[in-house]
């Protein structure tokens, strides 16, 4: 028995020691050293500003005075902007929601993320997102383009990765290190942060002007009149602008909500898609999930009708996957709720009158947007 307690004794001591070696031996290891990053003084840096061409009708596009516009920093977004490295698994990219084809918009009535993973509304048409000066996504939670890409990068059904993973990616990428120091002056690839970031893709999306259809070029004085438009269109036109002596008589009212060179109010409203007699009802409270007013539950951005002809399907949810369907649900008019918007009321549709309207709603396709090649990838 005496042998056995002096063996255990004895390997004790074996174990105690090699624990305290292994101690050793960690105390010892050198850490890691810092990261210093890459020195990128010796690239060139001569910023160029960069002017924003808009059709001869539209107002200058604002620019804040923290991000002026640069020929490097347009070039900068728009690699981002097409890039999947911004994803966890570089499989999604900005552009994998917002396709130049359909107006930089998507053709799925729910964008998809990582992993095929289904979010929860459809993608906006990015066509003249620099105007919008009242919030952006479809409930406005945020106030500037630099602010707005922020968000998809982290939200679990976009992009899936995090920012702190995305800036050590473009710090060691020897690419992108050159193009941010030509578009911010940065001397070191340290100094590449998610701000940088988001200017970079902010920049781009402010070039993104769609304002030459048909539909511009025959309301805008460019020295065409009306009969610019066929028959059906012009009749179509009519309707969309309607508006009778008698305030009762029922109209399509589409130029309420869709006005001015934008083809948006740029406000948010409830155009009557789901019954809610209580304001507490809407599964998507939509703009009161932001302010958190009942009033505001399910209002949601007015978006725009430019290129609405190439942006299906449609409403936030997508739900409509046709334009047809889009105009029996406004003729019918919607659904009820106490905050329903008071230009949505029924009025009835001929088969002609539909057809008129969706010939009119065509003109609006801005053919040159689509086809931009500074609008496409760089890669």
């Amino acid at each position: 028995m005496m042998e056995f307690w002096r063996c255990c004794k004895k390997g004790a001591v074996i174990i105690s020691s090699l624990l305290m070696l292994l101690v050793i031996f960690a105390a010892c290891e050198e850490p890691d050293p810092p990261a210093f990053g890459e020195d990128l003084s010796s690239f060139p840096y001569n910023p160029q500003a960069y002017s924003i061409e808009v059709p001869q009708h539209f107002n200058p596009v604002p620019v804040p005075a923290n991000n002026p516009m640069t020929t490097d920093g347009v070039a900068l977004g728009r690699y981002l902007f097409y890039d999947p490295i911004l994803s966890v698994d570089s499989t999604i990219s900005c552009a994998s929601c917002h396709k130049q084809a359909f107006a930089f918009s998507d053709n799925s009535a729910l964008s998809i993320g990582v992993g095929d993973t289904e979010g929860i509304r459809n993608s906006m048409s990015l066509a003249n997102v620099g105007f919008y000066d009242d919030g952006l996504f479809w409930d406005g939670r945020v106030g500037t383009l630099e602010e707005q890409s922020l968000h998809p990068i982290e939200d679990p059904l976009e992009m899936k990765d995090t920012w702190s993973n995305v800036e050590d990616k473009l710090r060691r990428h020897p690419d992108y290190q050159k193009r941010f120091r030509a578009a911010f002056g940065i001397e070191n690839s340290n100094e590449i942060t998610r701000d940088l970031v988001t200017k970079a893709l902010a920049q781009f999306e402010r070039t993104l002007i769609s304002g030459t259809a048909k539909y511009d070029f025959s309301e805008f004085d460019w020295g065409q009149d009306q009969q610019f438009f066929s028959s059906a269109e012009l009749r179509g036109r009519n309707l969309f602008f309607d508006e009778p002596s008698d305030p009762n008589a029922p109209h399509p009212g589409c130029s309420h909500c869709h006005t001015s060179v934008l083809l948006t109010t740029n406000e948010y409203s409830n155009n009557g898609l789901d019954e809610a007699p209580e304001l507490t009802e809407f599964d998507d409270k939509g703009r009161g999930a932001v302010t958190g007013y009942l009033i505001d539950n399910g209002k949601f951005r007015v978006p725009t009708l430019r290129n609405v002809e190439l942006t299906a399907p449609y409403m936030h949810d997508g739900r409509f996957e046709t334009l047809e369907e889009v105009l029996d649900h406004y003729s019918s008019g919607g659904h009820y709720a106490p905050n329903l918007d008071a230009n949505i009321t029924a009025f009835p549709l001929t088969a002609e009158q539909k057809s008129d309207l969706l010939a009119f709603l065509k003109t609006m396709t801005d053919t040159d947007f689509v086809e931009n090649p500074a609008f496409s990838s760089p890669f």
